[in-house]
């Protein structure tokens, strides 16, 4: 136990001393921005959802784990901010995201970075849909299946649709909001497009009989490009839509 401890330090001591170096070479070679950011990211993704497993399972012993995604969706943010220099800011239609509850919320589907938009757009008692394997993430699936994640196997129409039905009860019993990117897949988009939706998104907001909210995130292809090796600091304008 006391050499796992030991690499441990040594592995999260080394990763340190890396990020900081990258960033600090940065200025020199602007394209060492790109890894420095991206380790600064999965570091700030990881410490996190560590946090969302600990917040996750006190709610649960206080009967309210359906607020861990949007506390643990907050924290990314702020930490993020600081890690990587990076934003979302909402410039209108923020009080739908409240006072739509319980609602189907939608929104294109860019890249990784998203998870950050989600960082910033939660709202309390809403939780997220994501694809069945990443139940099997250390971490972040011990923390999305703590926190009431839907979880979807695309390669099962039942399991989908029993998924979907579970998560229409939980919207109608506890007035629980879902969000979920109806392109099913990122777009990597260099600049306002969409992808063709899928039905989840719709087939749930009807058997759930409540509305849909779209939030719309403008194209940050000029922030994030991993085939450039681009990764920059900045801030990303969302409007949320009428419902």
């Amino acid at each position: 136990m006391h050499i796992l401890l030991l690499y441990t330090l040594y592995f999260l001591l080394s990763y340190l001393a890396l990020t900081i170096s990258l960033f600090t070479l940065s200025p020199i070679l602007p394209a060492l921005s790109f890894p420095a950011r991206c380790l600064s990211a999965y570091f700030s993704l990881v410490l996190c959802a560590i946090y969302g497993v600990l917040i996750s399972l006190i709610l649960r012993l206080l009967g309210n784990h359906r607020l861990a995604q949007h506390l643990t969706a907050r924290t990314f943010a702020f930490v993020m901010r600081y890690t990587t220099g990076v934003t979302f800011h909402i410039i209108s239609g923020s009080h739908h995201l409240l006072n739509s509850r319980p609602c189907v919320i939608i929104g294109n589907h860019q890249s990784e970075l998203d998870v950050l938009l989600l960082g910033h757009i939660f709202p309390p008692y809403c939780s997220v849909t994501a694809k069945s394997s990443l139940k099997k993430v250390p971490f972040l699936g011990w923390f999305m299946a703590l926190s009431g994640t839907v979880f979807i196997d695309r390669a099962n129409s039942q399991s989908a649709r029993q998924a979907f039905s579970g998560a229409a009860s939980e919207m109608l019993q506890h007035r629980q909001s879902v969000f979920i990117f109806p392109e099913g897949t990122r777009s990597y988009a260099r600049g306002p497009e969409l992808g063709g939706f899928k039905k989840g998104a719709f087939h749930l907001a009807v058997q759930a009989q409540v509305e849909v909210v779209p939030v719309v995130c403008a194209n940050y292809w000029g922030l994030l490009g991993a085939r450039e090796w681009r990764f920059r600091s900045g801030e990303i304008p969302v409007r949320v839509l009428e419902p």
